[in-house]
């Protein structure tokens, strides 16, 4: 199975979802159940049946968690400071060349990216345009909408 790149913080993050999950949520979607099967006929009973839902869908992500988690390689702060181009951990703001708009990404394992914190993953097509590069440097990629080019503008290596 194909390791999962994560940072400290990241895998701090898993873990607390997963000790949340199997100590509060799956608790609570038992009690639900519980609940829903009190009301009677199970065929016809939606609470019952959304419970079932909710029941699977939790057991689903603590599957997965667990998963990611046996397989997981935990990238040290010192790795990515060491090395001079852009790494795990790494702030990166850009500038798009056609727009003149400036971002700024934080580049992650693909467990820890979330697009709203902007982060990203490395293996995402800014993330991987971007990985290795260094400030100054002009990247040209595509993506689903056509190609795009960035020019680096700083990088901050981990906080």
């Amino acid at each position: 199975m194909k390791k999962t790149i994560v940072t400290k913080e990241g895998l701090l993050k898993l873990q607390e979802e997963l000790n949340e999950l199997k100590t509060v949520t799956r608790v609570k979607v038992g009690e639900d159940l519980k609940k829903a099967r009190a009301f009677g006929d199970l065929s016809e009973n939606s609470e019952y049946d959304e419970a079932k839902n909710e029941q699977a869908k939790v057991e689903g992500r603590i599957l997965e968690l667990e998963e990611l988690l046996k397989n997981v390689e935990v990238i040290e702060e010192t790795e990515t400071k060491k090395s001079s181009g852009i790494g795990f951990g790494a702030t990166v703001t850009v500038v798009d060349e056609a727009t003149q708009v400036e971002a700024e990404y934080t580049i992650v394992g693909t467990a820890e990216a979330n697009f709203l914190e902007n982060k990203i993953s490395n293996e995402s097509p800014v993330g991987a345009a971007l990985f290795g590069r260094k400030t100054g440097d002009v990247v040209t990629f595509d993506t689903p909408a056509g190609k795009r080019t960035l020019k680096i503008k700083k990088v901050s290596k981990n906080k």
